[in-house]
Formats: C-alpha cells, structure tokens, sequence
C-alpha cells in the first residue's frame, strides 16, 4: 500500500535529487547530537502528593503520561521557553498604564 503524502512531503520528495551527502565531519556532529538528543535517564525525585496529584490532572487534560509532561516542563524551563502567565498579565498591565 501506498502512503499519501501531505505537500511538504510530496515538496522534500521533488527536491531530493538537489541534496547532497554530508561530509564527515559534519555528518559525524550532526549524528553526535541525534544521539544525545536520544538518550534519556530514569531519575528519582521526591515531590509533595498535592504537587503529584496536580501533575497527573493536568497531564490528563493534555492527553500525554504525567513523567512526559513533567520532562517537557523541564525541558521548556532549561529552554526559557517556560512561561510565566502572571508575570506577562502584570507587565501587559505596567504597559497599558504606561500610555
């Protein structure tokens, strides 16, 4: 059977012919960050059964596992992508005011 393709991959198979092989070096970093992006490591960690609690509610409405949700916070925070919704209402306001 054949797969049905979305347009950006009917558009990455029309221009494959125009991509070349990586050289060594590139190819051997390139593959160096794949494999660490990979790996993963069981961790304990000890947290209150309110925090946990909350943790698996939320991870319920997201539709993902409670450890998957908990590895993306920290991921998001490691990232400064983390966001802080009160602080952003507050200076949204000092902005306004501002004006």
């Amino acid at each position: 059977m054949k797969a049905k393709l979305d347009s950006a991959e009917r558009s990455i198979e029309r221009s494959a012919a125009s991509y070349r092989p990586a050289s060594g070096k590139t190819r051997k970093r390139v593959e160096g960050i794949l494999e660490r992006s990979r790996k993963s490591r069981n961790i304990n960690i000890r947290i209150s059964e309110a925090t946990l609690a909350e943790l698996k509610r939320r991870s319920e409405q997201e539709g993902l596992p409670y450890q998957t949700l908990i590895s993306s916070i920290l991921h998001k925070y490691l990232m400064n992508r983390l966001v802080d919704h009160e602080a952003i209402s507050k200076s949204l306001q000092m902005l306004r005011s501002a004006r």
